[in-house]
């Protein structure tokens, strides 16, 4: 028997999933707010959380990592509406074992629970947790934590890596830490720059040449991909390798052979491919700019870096690192930081990312001479400006603007109740109805009716009130919180 506990708000969603987990022969508990359930976990005695993503306390999601370190390291199950694919996304990226969409079902919380329940079952031994060289990357966001994991896999995998993600994440960055984790660490990392290779040396820079091959080429010279022999050879913009050059290139990756120019011999290179782009590499296959076959050579290991905008809690750590580095360098003495400029940088949406941050922080502390803390006064104008609108926004409604009357608009009926009033039903106006909203009205209180008269004869009992009404337990649930006709115990 397993032990599982439900962090939910709503009393419907907790006594479904309970129902539902008893009827399997687990354990559940509940727990109505994300500072029980924080307690709750850790107890260390559950083996699945289902947690809700918005309750009255706080995000689900912002506690995610805090559950998943909680001692028995439970597998975590997100609770979503329908429709939040970003909700999802984000659950995912950040740890979670799975995720459920309301209204849930039975076969909706079974599954999950018995696909965790197994892999625990089958986990006999506990992985041993390696040290990821970060190699300059800076946070401890759970996106970041999420993402040296899957670095430190991609590391040992040997497999093709393809980084995506905007311009100024770090693609480099987490480059290198792929390479400085695998078994080729202490061999070469090659870096190509696709975009500014020039199309008529293209294939020399890459494959080398023999002395004589063309006007200029007084000796040979080993290509990159020669290089990168035993170590990594590392694609950045990949999606601006010449389309001519992509077919050569696949061939490459396939059999790692390649002829040099003016060569009569072919060439072995054993590397590794990690390559990078901010472009979408699916759309560019479509409109025939990019060979599909070589996506799915460099794609077999995909990992996408998140935006600045998306892990604004790293910001301060990212900073401190930087802010050292420039005083190793002798570039800038190191200073403090006052709150107001920790929250400028956290409010402001950072197009370039971590590059742009780094330049405001430089010319942040090019203005503060010899000032000892970094104030939002050193902060360059547009950040400022940034920082401003927010605190205004965060105050409400802005006042009209002197001189200008105040628009007026008709009440709705929610205004009018509000107001004291009572709102006219179309019966009461005069009006008719249309016949949609008229059958969905009486649709709805005859239900309202009939499920109350069930809950009251059956005491709240389910599985009684299934078999009588000859619905699903899942229909059921949906029906009852949808007239918000509570249990009757």
């Amino acid at each position: 028997m397993a032990n599982v506990l439900v962090i939910d708000d709503d009393q419907m969603i907790c006594e479904m999933i309970a129902d539902i987990v008893q009827d399997v022969g687990h354990h559940c508990d509940l727990a109505r707010s994300i500072r029980d359930g924080l307690v709750m976990a850790q107890s260390g005695k559950y083996d699945v959380i289902f947690q809700d993503v918005y309750l009255a306390d706080g995000m689900g999601l912002d506690i995610l990592p805090q559950l998943k370190d909680a001692p028995g390291a439970p597998e975590v199950v997100i609770i979503t509406g329908a429709g939040e694919a970003h909700v999802a996304e984000r659950a995912m990226r950040e740890g979670a074992w799975d995720f459920v969409a309301k209204p849930l079902d039975l076969e909706g919380v079974i599954g999950p629970l018995e696909r965790a329940l197994k892999f625990r079952d089958e986990r006999r031994r506990p992985a041993v947790k390696k040290t990821v060289r970060r190699e300059g990357i800076a946070g401890s966001s759970p996106l970041i934590r999420a993402l040296l994991d899957t670095v430190a896999m991609a590391g040992e995998s040997g497999a093709s890596v393809l980084i995506t993600g905007e311009t100024g994440t770090g693609k480099e960055l987490f480059a290198r830490a792929i390479h400085a984790n695998s078994p080729r660490s202490s061999m070469p990392f090659v870096v190509v720059d696709c975009a500014s290779l020039p199309e008529t040396l293209v294939e020399s820079i890459l494959f080398g040449h023999v002395k004589g091959a063309f006007t200029g080429a007084d000796k040979a010279r080993d290509g990159l991909v020669k290089l990168a022999d035993g170590g990594t050879l590392f694609l950045d913009e990949v999606g601006e390798l010449p389309f001519a050059m992509q077919r050569a290139f696949l061939r490459v990756l396939e059999e790692r052979m390649f002829r040099p120019v003016g060569s009569k011999t072919e060439l072995s290179s054993d590397f590794r491919l990690v390559a990078a782009t901010n472009r979408h590499l699916d759309e560019m296959v479509e409109l025939g700019d990019f060979r599909k076959d070589l996506l799915y050579r460099i794609r077999s290991f995909s990992i996408e870096l998140p935006p600045l905008r998306e892990r604004v809690e790293d910001i301060e750590e990212i900073i401190t690192r930087h802010m050292s580095r420039m005083a190793t360098q002798g570039r800038f003495p190191l200073k403090g930081f006052s709150p107001e400029f920790v929250h400028a940088l956290s409010s402001y949406p950072w197009p370039g990312n971590v590059r742009e941050l780094v330049q405001c922080l430089e010319r942040s502390l090019a203005a503060a001479h010899a000032d000892k803390t970094l104030f939002l006064t050193h902060l360059p104008e547009n950040v400022r400006v940034s920082y401003a609108r927010t605190l205004v926004n965060r105050e409400g409604i802005s006042k009209p603007h002197p001189g200008t009357a105040p628009v007026m608009r008709p009440a709705s009926p929610m205004a009018a109740s509000e107001a004291g009033q009572q709102p006219l039903s179309p019966a009461q106006s005069g009006a008719i109805e249309p016949w949609s909203s008229f059958r969905e009205r009486i649709v709805g209180q005859a239900e309202s009716e009939y499920f109350e008269r069930l809950m009251a004869f059956t005491h709240g009992n389910v599985r009684e009130s299934c078999e009588i009404a000859d619905v699903s337990r899942a229909r059921l649930y949906q029906i009852l919180q949808k007239r918000g006709i509570k249990r009757s115990h």
